[in-house]
């Protein structure tokens, strides 16, 4: 048996905490926030035995074997830290901190540590998203040519609203960017060449984004993200023998569609349950049970340079988080 612990209470760790409910061997023993009353709450809402006013002290329970980190991104170096530091493995939220110097920071100390560390990049550990990797590693549309994929959220998100905030890591790109990025990142690694402007709101966030990454391959990525309007939420891989077409939302597909010159529309489908968190759970539980520090679908490298790539689109379109 696998026991968790989730720092947090907001939206995403409930919805954690119900899709642990479908990972066999998984409890959820505790719940740590800034207040006893918020950890209270939570634990009696999803029948959690012991809830911590701090997240020292949930980091300090003896009794867990990870801990899933759910803050706002501003407070995940600080969270993650705490609890590396106290010898608990750690599934941290997207994006993995604010700059790759904080990522750097808790890997480096995870390693030293010799405790587990996984970003809950839930993509990348969506069965579908596994199955359309697979295709294209065995050339079912030939040698990749181009990803697109957009994510914009329809607002208005008022001035004072977090994803407005500069300090709290607002704007589209951490939020909403990291997914059409890491879709691109994980099908043609990084690229040779980067590209992106933005439209900057009164805050200095970036509201609306156009990130073009170039390959010396030849192939190319074109991404999008904003707060200002609802896209479509879908993605497209195109090569030299085909498209696979993933529709909304694309971050956590229950189909995708093949098409082959000559061949009729090929759809791939999936049975997803619950709201798609238990895959990250399982890949942490199965890596625990074989004493790996890190995941091979969602390893450090990964992280690291999806976020070299967030730090440097975001030194072009002029975004500085204080």
């Amino acid at each position: 048996m696998t026991r968790w612990g989730i720092l947090a209470t907001g939206h995403i760790a409930g919805r954690f905490a119900e899709d642990l409910k479908l990972v066999p061997d998984a409890e959820l023993v505790a719940v740590g926030s800034r207040t006893a009353e918020s950890a209270e709450r939570f634990a009696h809402r999803h029948g959690v035995p012991r809830a911590y006013a701090s997240w020292a002290e949930l980091a300090a329970d003896p009794d867990l074997d990870v801990v899933y980190v759910a803050t706002p991104h501003a407070a995940h170096h600080e969270a993650a830290l705490t609890c590396l530091r106290a010898g608990r493995a750690v599934l941290l939220e997207k994006p993995f901190t604010l700059d790759l110097a904080t990522s750097r920071e808790l890997v480096e100390t995870a390693h030293a540590a010799g405790v587990f560390l996984m970003e809950a990049m839930w993509m990348r550990v969506n069965p579908l998203i596994r199955q359309v990797c697979e295709l294209v590693a065995e050339g079912a549309i030939g040698t990749v040519t181009s990803v697109r994929g957009d994510f914009g959220a329809a607002g208005p998100f008022p001035p004072e609203h977090r994803m407005r905030a500069r300090a709290l890591g607002g704007g589209a790109l951490l939020d909403l960017g990291v997914y059409p990025l890491g879709l691109a990142h994980l099908l043609l690694g990084m690229p040779d060449h980067v590209h992106a402007w933005a439209k900057i709101s009164p805050e200095g966030v970036d509201e609306n984004t156009g990130i073009i990454l170039g390959y010396d391959s030849g192939a190319v990525a074109t991404l999008s993200c904003g707060i200002v309007g609802a896209t479509a939420l879908t993605a497209s891989i195109t090569g030299t023998g085909g498209r696979i077409d993933l529709p909304e939302p694309f971050y956590r597909p229950g189909s995708a569609t093949l098409h082959r010159p000559g061949a009729e529309p090929e759809v791939l489908t999936t049975e997803l349950v619950g709201n798609g968190y238990q895959y990250e759970a399982v890949e942490v539980q199965r890596c625990l049970a074989e004493g790996r520090l890190e995941s091979r679908l969602v390893p450090h490298s990964a992280t690291l340079e999806v976020m070299a790539l967030l730090d440097g689109i975001r030194a072009q379109i002029g975004v500085e988080y204080v």
